[in-house]
């Protein structure tokens, strides 16, 4: 049995394992986004779920907190392929997202039935986390953003109770891809129950798709992900319809986007896991909050 390094993230470190001819991830946790006690038990949850869906990794084994792995460890399968292209592969993200949130599976997952303003507590929650932030100019400017998100929240088009809630990943940058045959979503760490603009506007909003290229998409890419995602799912609303929720999630995204950039500037070198590139990314963006604010 053969084990190497993979990737790590904030929270995680993933080890590939070779076994014979079969390969599988090692991941073992080391932190918490959702706040949930036990991290690693909820992802194998929400894995099992989704494992009917056809791209998620089937998870075959997790152990809780042990003396070797004091927030606990899981095995899943190892899907290889390449990260996604958002300039060839729309639609296979598009088929990717409709196959997830056609899981008819109601896991015991945390619930974001008001997504807008549930988003809106949680960026609220990361710009106090630290009153004597070395930026306070840039939180300024956040919360300034922030109260227009909670006036949007009130629109009639920011209620998505008509619609049916389901599995949404909430964490859909490119490389959370793996693509070959098709697109597959990879990483779920931050699964909630909710509605599927959170995903739809997590994947288009310029914050996700600059984070690991230097891509915004055109507004005609936009409009033809929506249009293949409304084909491929079969939701019942007009495209119009789902453009416009979608496009409210898109600007709700944004403010957790640069609220977790704020939080995390100001404790980054107290993580137990680090990484250049996300850093130099967090700066990048926070120097550019006029632009992202259209200010």
């Amino acid at each position: 049995m053969d084990v190497e390094f993979l990737a790590a993230g904030e929270y995680h470190e993933n080890y590939l394992v070779t076994h014979t001819d079969s390969r599988y991830v090692f991941r073992i946790n080391h932190g918490t986004q959702l706040g949930v006690s036990r991290q690693i038990d909820y992802e194998f949850t929400v894995l099992a779920a989704l494992e009917r869906s056809g791209v998620t990794p089937r998870p075959l084994f997790h152990v809780g907190r042990t003396a070797g792995f004091p927030r606990g460890a899981l095995l899943m399968e190892y899907l290889s392929g390449r990260t996604l292209d958002y300039r060839t592969d729309l639609d296979s993200a598009a088929e990717c997202f409709a196959a997830v949130h056609a899981v008819p599976s109601r896991p015991p997952l945390l619930e974001q039935p008001h997504p807008v303003l549930d988003v809106v507590a949680e960026s609220e929650a990361l710009l106090n986390r630290h009153p004597d932030h070395p930026r306070r100019p840039d939180g300024a400017r956040i919360r300034r953003y922030l109260d227009r998100i909670r006036a949007l929240a009130a629109s009639p088009a920011a209620d998505f109770s008509p619609d049916t809630r389901c599995i949404v990943n909430t964490e859909v940058n490119s490389g959370n891809f793996i693509v070959s045959d098709r697109a597959r979503l990879v990483d779920w760490e931050k699964a909630v129950l909710s509605y599927r603009y959170q995903d739809l506007g997590h994947f288009l909003t310029p914050t996700t798709t600059l984070w690991k290229t230097d891509i915004r998409l055109p507004a005609a890419d936009r409009r033809r992900f929506l249009a293949h995602y409304r084909d491929a799912s079969g939701v019942a609303v007009s495209l119009d319809e789902l453009d416009e929720r979608t496009s409210i999630m898109e600007r709700t995204i944004l403010l957790r986007a640069l609220s977790w950039c704020y939080m995390a500037y100001a404790e980054y070198g107290k993580r137990p896991l680090q990484n250049r590139l996300t850093y130099d990314r967090i700066v990048w963006y926070l120097g550019h909050i006029h632009e992202f604010l259209g200010e």
